[in-house]
């Protein structure tokens, strides 16, 4: 029986930060997907996932990842690449956030983010009345571990207080729903809002 929905952030609850990716390489000449790929060299050591532990700091992160696209072909300031990460509010899944919270189910964000402010006031105020609605805010630069590492998802359980099998989890990236799903999670990966709301009421049986 499901007790539990835990939701990714950016590219569930917002549009995918790869669109604004792809808009930036094309507007710079940079091969489709190039920033994707810098990401995913080296996942769990490059400068993205030392920044999402907070082992780095923005201006660190800048460097960084210029460094590692310069290697890789095109030096892109990671400073640019923060600047145009905000996706958009997808309001079909907030209304899906309180539909799900008023029938009692647990709801828990489980998110790789950056520390510090990064965005207007207005805009923060928007993502913080979001998170108010869960249970359970999970966030990798507080933590210090990010998804996919499965300590990452026993904290969110343990804090929501049910055992995986007892969650089903959202995502829009396969790597973070594989490591759920041996845990015994149910996972759904997101293509698009209207597809993930129906594939997770197809889970619950509502």
């Amino acid at each position: 029986m499901i007790k539990a929905v835990l939701w990714d952030f950016g590219g569930v609850i917002l549009s995918s930060p790869f669109e604004a990716f792809n808009k930036y390489e094309a507007e710079h000449d940079l091969p489709t997907d190039f920033l994707r790929t810098i990401n995913a060299t080296n996942p769990h050591e490059n400068a993205w996932a030392r920044l999402e532990r907070s082992d780095i700091s923005a201006m660190e992160f800048d460097t960084e990842f210029a460094n590692e696209s310069e290697a890789a072909g095109h030096r892109v300031p990671g400073a640019d690449v923060l600047a145009i990460l905000a996706g958009d509010v997808r309001d079909e899944m907030v209304a899906l956030l309180d539909e799900l919270k008023a029938s009692g189910y647990r709801l828990a964000c489980l998110t790789n983010n950056i520390g510090g402010q990064h965005s207007s006031n207005e805009r923060s105020e928007t993502i913080a009345a979001i998170m108010a609605r869960f249970d359970v805010v999970v966030e990798s630069s507080k933590i210090g571990v990010r998804k996919p590492e499965v300590q990452f998802y026993e904290t969110a359980c343990n804090l929501l207080g049910v055992d995986p099998s007892e969650c089903v989890f959202l995502d829009d990236l396969g790597v973070n729903l594989k490591p759920a799903a041996e845990m015994g999670m149910t996972t759904i990966k997101v293509i698009s809002a209207a597809q993930a709301i129906r594939d997770l009421h197809l889970v619950l049986g509502n």
